[in-house]
């Protein structure tokens, strides 16, 4: 084994033992594993969320065959086209009976719709949704209902669905970004470091909220895509500074020379050897800014200019409230919901920069 082999697989070493120990680490800080256990179920509830709140089968045999109709909560194109075919309009359990003796289904564990009212027996002996005032929180409707007699658990429960999906994905978008354009200037300097900076300093200037609603007053049919579009296209400035200062440092480490004295290219350098070492003070913004975009898509929804109907969040029902403030739990429960999502991914990110920066964990000493 040459002498630059040893150095990088020694380095290989030192940065899986880095990552061990911060886990280590970070298991330590009950605060921050509440809260990554919080998310987790977060997690869990928004890819089951049609299996916990809805009036369509999670699956179903009908007329021979077995389909899952709960899939177009997700998207209307994935619900099974012979249900419309032979009328069903979106009530299943009637209709599966009558139309096929032999079907059979696995139904949700709330029956309840995020995106219309349960009418009278829809579900043998069970009465319709009360409406406005009369909509509080009761044994079936456990969150209670809005003014249209929509059971807010329900939507409650989907609109974790779409509040998780904006922090990761435009999260995702910006920290792609981030971190292609600061690893470009960060590695190469020089007029290419000084046309990134320049870029980045430019979209710091851009408001991402005011940015969302002059698009969404452009744009024909705005939807909750071009919103995380938005946001990961003007969020990833931090995330690039931080990976320029990392690749500034880290670029004329020995291991680097070593890989460069092998006949690395820039590429093979930046990808395999610099960006493993530099990721760590990286994932602390994207965690935050996870946090910053479920917050914006709430505050775009309360204000009116959220996901378009049918699809359910929680910034809408606090929305609804305002028509009727006497109905405190379409406040109450989509707030508490908002405050302890951002509390949970604030409280991830300050443990991920206390495990992984050396200063701090040296002041706390």
């Amino acid at each position: 084994m040459t002498d630059s082999q040893s150095r990088h697989q020694s380095r290989s070493f030192q940065s899986q033992g880095f990552w061990a120990d911060a886990w280590a680490r970070f298991r330590r800080k009950p605060l921050a594993m509440a809260a990554l256990v919080f998310v987790t179920l977060l997690a869990a509830v928004a890819l089951l969320a049609p299996a916990i709140a809805g009036t369509k089968p999670v699956l179903c045999r009908y007329k021979g065959r077995i389909y899952a109709p709960c899939l177009g909560y997700f998207d209307r194109r994935l619900e099974p086209t012979i249900f419309a075919k032979d009328r069903f309009r979106g009530t299943y359990p009637r209709n599966l009976k009558e139309k096929d003796a032999d079907s059979w289904a696995i139904w949700p564990l709330v029956f309840q719709d995020p995106h219309r009212a349960v009418r009278e027996n829809e579900w043998p002996g069970r009465p319709a949704n009360p409406a406005k005032d009369e909509g509080r929180p009761n044994g079936i409707n456990l969150f209670g209902t809005d003014q249209y007699g929509v059971d807010v658990f329900a939507k409650m429960v989907h609109g974790t669905t779409i509040a998780l999906l904006v922090g990761v994905v435009s999260m995702g978008l910006a920290g792609t970004i981030g971190i292609i354009v600061g690893a470009l200037g960060g590695y190469f300097g020089g007029w290419v470091d000084m046309l990134t900076s320049r870029v980045t300093e430019i979209v710091m200037c851009v408001p991402t909220l005011v940015l969302i609603l002059a698009v969404i007053a452009i744009v024909e049919k705005p939807t909750i895509w071009k919103t995380m579009a938005i946001i990961g296209a003007t969020g990833w400035t931090g995330i690039a500074r931080l990976t320029r200062g990392e690749f500034l440092r880290l670029r004329q480490s020995e291991f680097v020379t070593a890989a460069r004295a092998t006949g690395a290219g820039p590429v093979r350098i930046m990808l395999r050897h610099i960006l493993p070492n530099a990721l760590a003070p990286v994932l602390v913004p994207i965690t935050f800014g996870i946090a910053s975009a479920i917050l914006t898509e709430s505050s775009l929804s309360f204000l009116g200019f959220g996901p378009p109907p049918p699809a359910a969040s929680w910034g809408s029902l606090l929305n609804d409230a305002r028509s009727n403030l006497s109905m405190w739990w379409l406040v109450v429960f989509p707030g508490v919901a908002i405050f302890l999502t951002v509390l949970a991914y604030n409280l991830i990110g300050e443990g991920l920069q206390e495990v992984t920066d050396p200063r701090l964990r040296e002041a706390r000493k």
